[in-house]
């Protein structure tokens, strides 16, 4: 298949995101300052909007991306910064790319996920460590044999706290696919095989960008939903999950600074 062929995996891309950003700082007259070092990507954009309504938020107007919008936000002493509805693998990894060049040190996803086993477990958070790669965007950054997965020394530091009883996530593995309306009642049999805990829309690509290019980027599926089967599905909890989802990568942040992992940074 073409899309697996001619890649160069070792060659630099001619088309470039600190460059784009030059140009779109002098077109939008921005000024030459840099984003928060900590940045969540915030797919289905709920937690954007609770932290706008209730006044937690303001843009940041250093973000100079022409797809996208930046807020800035407080969150246990560290100024984070949020992108809502960056929803798929492309959009995720072209707004992950800027980031990283703009002063970015480590990206937080968080997306709803369909739950395809059951973990059995109240929590409803899946640290995701490894992703099906059924997307194409993970092919241009990685060889098709190699793995999407979390950075080994990222895991290793999170995976210390799973069974900690305040933890509010456990660790699995996801499907990542571009058609979310192709989810088959096969196709979830062989991921259900494969003991995959969820499907989303961005994971793979995500981490075949951090191996790449050697960022640290954190993957986590909110379990909200089986792909509109039952009654009541998509419901995320208060504030339609923000509560949840700020307590998560509150206790995220916090075991990472606790291990130095922002000066641990590959980037």
């Amino acid at each position: 298949m073409y899309i697996l062929e001619n890649k160069y995996y070792n060659e630099e891309s001619v088309f470039k995101p600190d460059k784009v950003l030059t140009e779109a700082k002098g077109q939008k007259s921005k000024p030459d300052c840099k984003v928060p070092e900590i940045c969540l990507l915030d797919p289905d954009g709920d937690l954007t909007d609770y932290l706008l309504k209730n006044v937690k938020a303001i843009k940041n107007n250093c973000w100079a991306c022409y797809h996208s919008s930046l807020y800035n936000f407080h969150l246990t002493a560290n100024e984070l910064g949020i992108l809502p509805c960056v929803v798929g693998s492309s959009y995720a990894v072209l707004v992950a790319e800027q980031l990283f060049v703009s002063g970015c040190k480590l990206i937080i996803s968080v997306t709803s996920a369909g739950v395809i086993c059951d973990p059995g477990d109240v929590r409803r958070f899946v640290l995701i460590e490894s992703s099906i790669r059924d997307e194409g965007t993970s092919y241009h950054y990685i060889s098709p044999e190699k793995p999407a997965r979390l950075d080994s020394h990222l895991l290793a530091l999170l995976k210390m706290q799973e069974n900690n009883l305040t933890n509010p996530y456990f660790i699995g593995k996801s499907w990542t696919t571009d058609a979310p309306f192709r989810e088959t009642s096969s196709a979830i049999g062989e991921m259900k095989k494969n003991n995959i805990s969820c499907v989303e829309m961005e994971a793979a690509a995500l981490y075949a960008l951090s191996e790449a290019k050697h960022y640290n980027i954190l993957c986590f599926a909110h379990l909200t939903n089986s792909m509109a089967q039952q009654q009541g599905d998509f419901e995320k909890g208060e504030e339609f999950g923000s509560i949840a989802t700020l307590k998560l990568v509150s206790h995220v942040i916090q075991i990472l600074q606790q291990k130095n992992i922002l000066q641990y940074s590959k980037c």
